[in-house]
């Protein structure tokens, strides 16, 4: 679960304040003492490992660290988030994960930056050429922030200005940040928010019972999940019998959309460990009714169109799960901004097929209703091609089976291909039997599968461990991480990690643990 406190007082070379905890009221000898929260004791742990340790985590003399949050995980980890500013400006990048065990006990660090920060924070260009320069990038604006003066993390740091302008471009919703350099006054890089996929009676599962309130699709167990139209407004009737089982009714959207939502937050709690769609015991909105062959997340919300025939929604087991996958890679450390190009996007893109995947097989439906597979959007038939991505084989869709030097240039959704290749590879291996089909490994190699609740469970350890700059290499050492402290009597499923990774041409990495 994440706290969002934060540590009171700066980080200046190797000091950093904590803030103390009031003592423990002294138990009465007939009571046994409460047993801390290990929320507690893991931040507690963790500032004092930042404290000792400010080499390791590239600390400068104007550096200030602020914890962000504390997320449980399964087996007892615990992963502790913190951000840092420079001379008082935040730091794009400049954030790590300190990871623990249930007792607080310092089990590892992901950190990204490569270098202290000495750069000056004095602009040569003014915000309002900045603002000029980041809104056109947008065809048609809704809004758009003050510049903000902010120090990218890339070598010993360079000062931008980062402006986040909403509205449409090429035909399409946007929440764009762009970061235009304060001295040239040139675009180093933007990323958009809005990520897009191509006794009730739902369309794809029959009916099915929902938890909604009386009179509302509101899930009052399940904090800010609720569905309705484009305007926002939540759906209401007389009475919690919803829809129709039409393709084409709204209702019936929402009933698949929330039955949707209501199984991946269930499999995110029984399977990895977490705690909601956000970690912290919360959701966000659905809507449908979009009038696009289309569904999004745009950081606030998802939304939810219907196929390019008009026949049916868009609210399909897999890409509702995809889209609030979105949500749950938006809400682990390191966010859903930042990395080299699209391959930190190629990699969101592919979490949530991932998600949408495991909810799937969490359900497990028969196979007249949607039965768990590795496809993306084959029940929406969105374009009318079936599926939209194939993760077994993605070229078999046209995307890249293997990562390259170009997955950072590659359009995001081809993007995912490398990742979901690895995925099938870990949770069912090369040639898994059973009806299942086969994956080619980029290496010639056989790779055999752990299972797919072992490797969402270490996929989402990984993310829990992310950081900005997010990359196929990282999530190699990350995942090796999470596989030896998820499973930390065995070598097999450390091994499965390393041999999926190799498999899809990510090779071992520096400073990469083993798995004796």
């Amino acid at each position: 679960m994440r706290h969002q406190t934060a540590i009171g007082a700066a980080a200046l070379s190797a000091g950093l304040a904590v803030a103390m905890s009031s003592p423990a009221t002294a138990a009465s000898p007939r009571t046994a003492p409460a047993k801390p929260d290990p929320r507690t004791v893991a931040a507690a742990s963790a500032d004092s490992m930042v404290s000792a340790a400010p080499a390791a985590l590239k600390m400068s003399p104007k550096d200030r660290i602020v914890r962000r949050g504390v997320t449980s995980g399964l087996r007892g980890l615990q992963y502790v988030a913190y951000e840092r500013t420079y001379d008082g400006l935040p730091v794009y990048g400049g954030d790590f994960v300190v990871t623990t065990d249930a007792n607080g006990g310092v089990l590892g660090t992901s950190v990204n930056q490569t270098k202290k920060l000495d750069v000056s924070t004095t602009a040569t260009i003014s915000a309002a050429k900045a603002a000029k320069t980041s809104r056109a990038r947008v065809s048609k604006i809704d809004g758009a922030t003050a510049p903000r003066l902010t120090v990218l993390a890339e070598g010993s740091g360079r000062l931008v200005y980062e402006t986040v302008v909403s509205g449409t471009r090429k035909n399409a919703p946007t929440k764009l940040h762009v970061l235009v350099d304060a001295k040239s006054g040139k675009v180093v890089t933007t990323w958009d928010e809005v990520r897009d996929a191509a006794d009730d009676r739902s369309y794809y599962h029959g009916t099915v019972d929902l938890s909604t309130a009386a009179t509302s699709m509101s899930d009052p167990s399940r904090s800010g999940i609720r569905c309705g139209g484009q305007n926002g407004s939540t759906y209401t009737g007389s009475d919690s019998a919803w829809g129709n089982a039409g393709g084409t009714n709204l209702e019936t959207a929402c009933v698949d959309a929330l039955y949707a939502v209501q199984k991946e937050w269930d499999m995110l709690r029984a399977w990895l460990g977490r705690n909601g769609i956000n970690g912290s015991g919360g959701g966000f909105p659905l809507r449908v009714g979009l009038n696009q062959a289309n569904a999004y997340w745009n950081g606030s919300y998802t939304n939810f169109g219907r196929n390019q025939a008009g026949t049916r929604q868009a609210t399909s087991v897999d890409v509702v799960g995809h889209e609030n996958g979105h949500a749950i890679f938006s809400t682990t450390p390191g966010g859903a901004s930042g990395g080299s190009g699209n391959e930190k996007g190629g990699m969101n893109e592919s979490a949530g097929d991932i998600f949408g995947a495991l909810t799937e097989h969490y359900m497990n439906e028969p196979a007249n209703l949607d039965p768990p597979d590795y496809l993306v959007g084959e029940e929406v038939d969105l374009v009318g091609s079936g599926p939209i991505r194939n993760m077994y084989n993605p070229s078999a869709l046209g995307d890249p089976n293997c990562y390259s030097s170009s997955i950072p240039s590659t359009e995001v959704h081809a993007a995912a291909g490398p990742q979901n290749h690895w995925f099938y590879l870990l949770a069912e291996g090369s040639n898994p039997g059973g009806g299942k089909p086969s994956s080619p490994t980029c290496n010639g190699s056989t790779v055999t599968g752990i299972g797919v609740q072992k490797a969402g469970q270490i996929f989402m350890g990984g993310l829990s461990r992310k950081v900005t700059n997010w990359s196929h290499a990282r999530a190699r050492i990350e995942t090796v991480n999470a596989a030896r402290q998820l499973f930390p009597g065995s070598a097999t499923e450390c091994n499965a990690v390393k041999a999926a990774w190799s498999a899809i041409s990510v090779p071992a990495q520096s400073g990469e643990a083993s798995c004796t």
